[in-house]
């Protein structure tokens, strides 16, 4: 089974626009979706309207809210894996977690890390995982 860490911009794509792709990725059997508090409350602050605010929180409902903490000082990793301070929270929780895939909108900072496994995680763009999600 795979279990899907989503960035905050993956949550914040999902409850800003009902009719949105990455919405499928709650509706793929023999999957778990998994994130942060940190990831929740970044989409939650990004999000305008009331009504993708209430929109986030019942698609929230369905995600194990991982409580790993990311100890950013302590970190070795990130002498070989580049991200900014607001980033490195999310790919430490992602390890910390313990799942198989972080997905990630976040080409800027997560691009030159598609296709690859930090700790043991593969880091793809949502598209990238539907598309190869075969059951």
């Amino acid at each position: 089974m795979d279990t899907l860490f989503l960035d905050a911009n993956e949550l914040f794509s999902a409850a800003y626009r009902k009719n949105a792709g990455v919405r499928r990725l709650w509706n793929l059997p023999g999957v778990r979706l998994t994130t942060s508090a940190y990831a929740s409350e970044e989409a939650r602050r990004n999000l305008k309207e009331p009504e993708q605010r209430a929109d986030l929180e019942e698609l929230s409902g369905s995600l194990d809210v991982s409580s790993a903490i990311a100890e950013l000082e302590e970190s070795p990793i990130f002498e070989a894996v580049n991200l900014p301070d607001k980033d490195r929270p999310i790919l430490l929780a992602a390890i910390n977690a313990r799942v198989t895939h972080l997905v990630t909108g976040d080409f800027a900072h997560f691009g030159p890390y598609y296709g690859q496994k930090i700790e043991g995680v593969l880091i793809l763009p949502p598209a990238r995982y539907l598309r190869g999600f075969v059951r």
